[in-house]
């Protein structure tokens, strides 16, 4: 019964109006690439200590289009804007500005922030600095997974050490992928009299161990692709200079709708 009813289905199918067709039954209008016949997996040199995956038995499945045929046919340019500094310089604050801005222009966008993700993804890591390591390559693979398929990614992280911000840059420029480097330049006097969360006293009390910024380094861009100042600028401003730079580089919305209230 199963074969008769597949041999019916493709003859009523074969007689079928080709615009009556189901989507994936019709033939596209473009030929992809061809995937190439060997594996091409991701350079494992820009991860933090070159660490190849555990698993030796798996292979390289290449898409069907290139992310520039992906670009084309979506109309969705992905990038990933990298906002880092210290604990209440105002990341998340600027950065979910940044996102509603995008959004309300008519740009795909979506926020990763550094605490929420210690909520799922990386709720198995503390603060330690392996952890705080593995916990920007996380990030950096999956922000360059959501540029790939045309998204502007938004990371709000402190990520204090240079060398896993050029570690996370690099997954990017290895893909030929936007990367966008924001340093949000506070004093540390300014962000500790802000102390949103109350860590920095715990962490003047002796109550918390490792805080950035008081006996945890933190390591300031040498060449960011744009310094925002909170302390001088208002969000809505330091939105503003985002927003300028993305259109330098050619991230440009498309006629701006009305803003909408969420549901």
């Amino acid at each position: 019964l199963g074969s008769s009813l597949t041999r019916s289905h493709v003859v009523r199918t074969a007689m079928m109006p080709s615009s009556a067709r189901l989507p994936f039954l019709t033939t596209p209008t473009f030929q992809p690439k061809r995937a190439p016949s060997s594996p091409r997996p991701p350079a494992f040199s820009s991860q933090p200590g070159g660490a190849a995956p555990k698993a030796d038995n798996i292979v390289w499945s290449d898409a069907l289009l290139s992310n520039a045929e992906r670009t084309a046919l979506s109309g969705c340019r992905g990038a990933t804007i990298w906002m880092t500094g210290l604990s209440g310089s105002g990341k998340s604050t600027v950065g979910a500005l940044v996102e509603k801005h995008l959004i309300e222009a008519g740009l795909l966008s979506y926020r990763l922030d550094g605490d929420n993700v210690r909520f799922g993804l990386n709720r198995d890591l503390g603060f330690s600095e392996a952890d705080r390591k593995e916990n920007i390559r996380r990030i950096a693979e999956v922000s360059k997974l959501f540029t790939d398929c045309g998204v502007l990614t938004i990371c709000s992280f402190i990520s204090p050490y240079r060398s896993d911000r050029d570690s996370a840059r690099e997954v990017f420029t290895k893909e030929g992928l936007p990367f966008f480097e924001v340093f949000v330049d506070v004093p540390i006097e300014v962000a500790e009299s802000r102390d949103p969360k109350g860590l920095y006293k715990k962490a003047r009390d002796g109550k918390l161990k490792g805080f950035t910024g008081i006996d945890a380094p933190y390591e300031a861009p040498l060449k960011p692709e744009l310094t925002v100042k909170t302390h001088e600028h208002s969000p809505e401003e330091c939105v503003e200079q985002i927003v300028a730079m993305l259109a330098k580089h050619g991230i440009k919305p498309p006629v701006r709708r009305d803003s909408v209230d969420a549901p």
